[in-house]
């Protein structure tokens, strides 16, 4: 059950608990409201934000950094629901960068904030570039660090696991001891080949346990929330042949559609207590 901290008026301070009948109502309110992008919301059948941050065990007062949030699909949702009693920190792309695509996207995700200051104006942004920058939040600051479908770019666009290891252990230093690391990522079935991981955009189950583990996390749960049994996870452009990239554009526009977004692995772990 939470507790926040409310003020007498002679100055005292009481604890008022909130139940989590009342954390799922407000995580609810987040999800649906109006004034979240249509053809974001339109993707909730196969993201299930409501369940995965459950799943999460993300709480309305606690400190949560979005790694790479990119256009801010989970960020709509999280700015609301953090605003009054927490944090958000958006660990975005680095604004100096030499990649064109970072400097967009950065630019597009402040102007997003810049636009509607009501449900962002208290979201705190930071950089987070691997593998050089690392540090987007102090150390043992957040409660919770969320990552969704973004472990196959740092795999394929740094050294492999070299560079999942340096991430994840960026990760397990910014949290707090106990706090949850939750990892949403594009799944391979574990009998295809690791090179397959090199340019689909899928990644091994295992390989992203592997670095949470070398990190020094512990893996404290796994969920099917975002399973899809109809992605073979074969596909001519990988991952982003299906929804909603649907890089084949009308070949087979139909076929993809049905087959919906990708087969997800949902994962959730924990830095450790201090004894």
């Amino acid at each position: 059950m939470q507790k926040l901290k409310a003020l007498c008026g002679l100055g005292a301070t009481i604890l008022i608990s909130v139940s989590p009948l009342t954390q799922a109502n407000e995580l609810q309110q987040a999800v649906m409201s109006e004034h979240r992008t249509p053809i974001y919301q339109a993707r909730d059948e196969y993201r299930n934000p409501q369940q995965t941050l459950r799943f999460f065990d993300v709480q309305p007062d606690m400190t949560v950094v979005e790694i790479s949030p990119g256009g801010g699909w989970y960020t709509e949702i999280l700015a609301p629901y953090l605003k009054d009693n927490g944090k958000l920190i958006a660990a975005h792309f680095d604004p100096n960068s030499d990649v064109d695509y970072y400097q967009r996207s950065y630019k597009n995700f402040m102007q997003k904030i810049a636009d509607n200051q009501d449900v962002y104006g208290k979201v705190e942004v930071s950089v987070f570039q691997p593998p050089e920058k690392l540090d987007f939040a102090p150390p043992g600051s957040a409660d919770r660090v969320l990552t969704f479908r973004n472990v196959h770019n740092w795999y394929m666009r740094g050294q492999g696991e070299e560079n999942l290891n340096k991430v994840f252990s960026a990760f397990y230093d910014a949290l707090k001891p106990g706090g949850v690391l939750g990892v949403v990522e594009h799944r391979l079935p574990a009998d295809r080949p690791a090179e397959d991981m090199e340019k689909s955009g899928y990644m091994h189950e295992k390989v992203v346990i592997n670095a949470a583990l070398h990190a020094g996390f512990k893996l404290a749960g796994s969920s099917d929330i975002n399973a899809n049994s109809r992605d073979t996870a074969n596909h001519p452009k990988g991952v982003w042949t299906l929804p909603p990239r649907l890089a084949l554009e009308d070949e087979k526009r139909a076929h993809y559609l049905a087959i919906g977004e990708s087969d997800r692995m949902t994962l959730k772990f924990v830095k450790p207590a201090e004894k």
